[in-house]
């Protein structure tokens, strides 16, 4: 292990996805409180860049495109025309990581394809344990693979491999993911132009069964714009507009429901740390509302927030008890009552709010 001293120069591989970046970011403020002068350079997948430049000791952002030169995978080694950009990038990609030489190299995603890239670093390389790691395989790349328990949430996992690999004790350090007060200077903008307490829905997600039903959000919105509250509804594609859209024309007082222009990280970011509570299901966003410090109302209908859920102050999870649940299943014909899946009968628009009238009239 590298000796606790100033001036290091770390390199981290992360590269996605949203979650697991953000999962990320509190290891860096520890070792930044630990270490004093450390600095991070950060190789992170092109569409999550941004984020990596949020926090205050990353000093390069290097972005890998793996999801998008894997389509070309086959036609780059047989140096097809079609793929020259692609490789260009590549080799381009495989130049920078190369010419700075690191004091520590840290694979924190635990991937074959991730400690595939330490072969082309500079440096003393870190990772987790065949034990540790998602992918057995990566843990032969590393000089150094360390054991972390797996039954750890994937914060703590990564806060724990970051303090082993660079020597230093997490006790005393609390929790800190370093990009709270990034934005001081909006941070307490208001997305309307009275006192009204605004509440942000994170509707849209990945899996089709992570997604809670319409016509609970419409019920939810409602029920809230009855109280007075102004609704914040964003959206990245057009299904979620669509929804956004639905939720809005079905509203008894849409003048208080307000759809957001599309945006990226950083603008979605400052819209977050605006508002005044987040209700989300289980999607990469929930995990940025928790690590703006937002009270955020977490939905898990197939899945379980125990390893991976958001993480931090005020984040409450609701789940599902029926026999079930959890499944992880991406695809489910079980309904119930008009509701699919049926996980979701039980997480009801009515559950949703006596936790958002807590935060607001009492505390949780």
């Amino acid at each position: 292990m590298i000796k606790k001293a100033s001036g290091k120069k770390v390199l981290i591989i992360k590269t996605s996805s949203l979650g697991d970046v953000i999962h990320t970011l509190p290891a860096l403020s520890d070792a930044k409180k630990a270490l004093g002068d450390v600095q991070f350079d950060w190789i992170v997948e092109e569409n999550f860049a941004e984020i990596p430049h949020w926090h205050p000791a990353v000093n390069q952002v290097i972005p890998i495109a793996i999801r998008r030169w894997r389509k070309k995978f086959l036609k780059m080694l047989l140096h097809n025309r079609d793929a020259d950009i692609e490789r260009k990038e590549w080799q381009n990609f495989k130049q920078i990581i190369r010419q700075t030489h690191y004091d520590a190299v840290i694979d924190a995603q635990g991937l074959f394809k991730s400690a595939w890239i330490t072969r082309y670093t500079n440096g003393t390389t870190y990772g987790l344990d065949k034990k540790s790691a998602r992918e057995a395989l990566a843990a032969y790349f590393y000089d150094h693979p360390q054991t972390v328990d797996k039954k750890m949430h994937a914060v703590e996992r990564v806060r724990t491999l970051f303090a082993q690999s660079l020597n230093y004790s997490l006790k005393d350090l609390p929790l800190d993911y370093g990009i709270s007060q990034r934005n001081p200077s909006k941070r307490h903008e208001n997305n309307s132009t009275t006192d009204r307490k605004t509440i942000l829905f994170l509707h849209g997600t990945t899996w089709d069964t992570k997604h809670w039903p319409e016509t609970y959000w419409i019920q939810l919105s409602n029920l809230l714009t009855e109280k007075g509250f102004q609704i914040i509804l964003p959206w990245g594609n057009d299904i979620e507009y669509q929804r956004a859209t639905n939720i809005k024309k079905s509203s008894h007082k849409p003048e208080l429901v307000k759809i957001l222009e599309k945006m990226n990280l950083n603008e979605l970011s400052d819209e977050i740390s605006r508002v005044d509570i987040v209700v989300a299901v289980d999607t990469g966003l929930a995990h940025l509302s928790a690590a703006l410090d937002k009270p955020t109302i977490a939905i898990y209908g197939p899945t379980s927030p125990g390893l991976t859920g958001t993480y931090g102050n005020n984040q409450q999870h609701l789940t599902s008890n029926i026999q079930c649940s959890p499944c992880f299943k991406k695809h489910c014909n079980k309904e119930k009552n008009n509701i699919s899946p049926e996980c979701y009968t039980e997480i009801t628009p009515e559950k949703v709010i006596k936790y958002i009238d807590k935060e607001v009239y009492g505390k949780w």
